[in-house]
C-alpha cells in the first residue's frame, strides 16, 4: 500500500528545493530550514516503518 505521508512529504522537500535552486537561497532563509525540518520528518517516518 502506497504511504501517503510519505509521499506528501517527500513532494513538499522536492517543490521547495527547486524553489531554492531556482532562487539560489541560503542556509538561512525560511524555505531551507523548513527543507532541514522535512528531512527530519522524513528519517524519523522511514524509521518507524523499519521498527
Amino acid at each position: 500500500m502506497a504511504d501517503l505521508y510519505l509521499k506528501a512529504l517527500e513532494s513538499e522537500r522536492k517543490a521547495l528545493w527547486a524553489t531554492c535552486r531556482l532562487k539560489g537561497l541560503s542556509k538561512d532563509t525560511p524555505e531551507r530550514q523548513r527543507i532541514a525540518a522535512l528531512d527530519e520528518l522524513l528519517r524519523e517516518h522511514k524509521a518507524k516503518r523499519k521498527a
